[in-house]
């Protein structure tokens, strides 16, 4: 038996819904431990994009169970949606593939309300929210006012519930952001209807969990978003609601420490973000113009452009610190072929003084300079190529330098969308 989180490195948008599912190969339980459908991971199989929110990213190798831990946020109707089209896909013919736990707490109407109508009040400090609902929910949850998944199944604690918070929240919606109110009645309608088609994939998943880790089991942990966007480690506040370091994966999904074997982390070959909040190797000129073109740099859940830079040892040092990485995962290393030179910043200027620690506030990381290696480039395509020592000397000098420096191996490479164009230098799963 392995368990092993796999997280992102970055600010997400990492390619980690790709590595998932070729790792769920060797996996019998892909378990979501955090965030909600703010996350897209896009999966392409046979040509097919498939691209998911809520259900874990192991849903497409038929011999895996997919658990949506307590620690997610669960929008019922997204939830919903989501497996019909899996099911229509065909990748779900078995509905005890997948459960979701009864502890999950549930996106309701004023939470998406609220949540725009907030980022919209912020005007020029806006977050940049996904406009989900997800922080308004993961609010209600620490408030201990929120409604869980177990809600949906008993129709009177639901209605007490939803009557507990809807004059709160609609006073906001009304009278503090001059939006319309949300109509109670019709919410909780609509929540037992979401509830009765739910009840059969409601279950205590930390019990399935546990099981599977007695029985043996190689157990997969996919988190969403990345280690930068985590509400404690991250870019403050320029992050999302949950901690989506592997630490998290302990509460999100109900599991002991002592039960974590290894911890991937999975960064890009370069670096994107999406919203708002300091980004020192952003790149706004050519490069980073070429980057977004050729990486297709758009977001999987909103489709907006992110924004693109070089990749930042100061920030990945401080991912593998944070979440204790075993090995590193590279993704897109395809999108630098065609570069003569490939900046990567080594350290930081932080008001004239070199640093390679990241900082503590969020100020100072404002005032961050990167201060570039320039690592040699290579011009072939990578895509067709299924063995490291395949890979072009300069393009391996890339990948063994950043190892060097983070002090993590690389033992995965990805040079392409495509299930088989990920290059496997160790067994993640192997004892």
């Amino acid at each position: 038996m392995t368990a092993l989180v796999a997280v992102g490195a970055q600010w997400g948008d990492e390619g980690k819904g790709k590595l998932v599912d070729s790792l769920a190969l060797s996996a019998e339980l892909v378990v979501r431990f955090q965030g909600g459908n703010n996350a897209g991971h896009t999966l392409i199989v046979d040509g097919v994009k498939t691209v998911l929110h809520l259900v874990p990213s192991g849903i497409l190798q038929p011999n895996t169970r997919n658990l949506i831990g307590p620690g997610v946020v669960v929008d019922p109707r997204v939830l919903v949606h989501e497996l019909e089209e899996v099911r229509a896909s065909g990748a779900l013919k078995d509905p005890s593939r997948v459960r979701v736990s009864g502890r999950a707490h549930v996106i309701v109407d004023w939470h998406v309300s609220l949540d725009k109508a907030r980022d919209e009040a912020r005007a020029e400090a806006a977050i940049g929210t996904t406009g989900r609902g997800i922080g308004p929910c993961y609010e209600d949850k620490v408030a201990r006012r929120g409604i869980r998944m177990a809600d949906l199944l008993a129709p009177e604690t639901l209605r007490a519930a939803l009557e507990r918070s809807a004059k709160e929240k609609n006073f906001e919606l009304t009278q503090v952001h001059g939006w319309p109110p949300i109509d109670v009645d019709a919410v909780f309608e609509e929540l037992v209807a979401l509830g009765k088609q739910l009840e059969p994939y409601v279950d205590h998943t930390g019990h399935i969990l546990d099981r599977a880790l007695r029985d043996g089991k190689n157990v997969l942990f996919e988190g969403a978003q990345g280690t930068f966007l985590d509400i404690d480690h991250g870019t403050y506040p320029f992050v999302t609601s949950s901690n989506c370091v592997a630490g998290a994966v302990c509460a999100g999904a109900g599991v002991g420490p002592t039960n974590i074997d290894r911890v991937l982390g999975i960064t890009k070959a370069y670096t994107t973000r999406v919203g708002g909040g300091p980004f020192p190797t952003e790149d706004e000129g050519p490069g980073g113009k070429w980057l977004g073109e050729k990486g297709q740099e758009f977001g999987a859940t909103t489709g907006r452009r992110r924004r693109c830079g070089w990749l930042d040892m100061v920030a990945l040092r401080e991912a593998a610190i944070v979440n204790g990485f075993t090995s590193l995962a590279v993704n897109k290393l395809d999108i630098l072929s065609g570069l003569d030179e490939i900046p990567v910043a080594r350290a930081w200027k932080i008001d004239g003084k070199l640093t390679e620690d990241f900082p503590m506030t969020l100020e100072e990381l404002a005032r961050a300079e990167p201060v570039y290696e320039i690592m040699p480039g290579w011009t072939e395509d990578l895509t067709g190529m299924r063995q490291y020592e395949e890979l072009p000397d300069n393009a391996r000098r890339y990948l063994e330098q950043i190892q060097a420096w983070v002090d993590v191996p690389v033992d995965v490479v990805s040079i392409g969308p495509g299930r088989d164009q990920t290059i496997y230098r160790k067994d993640l799963f192997a004892k």
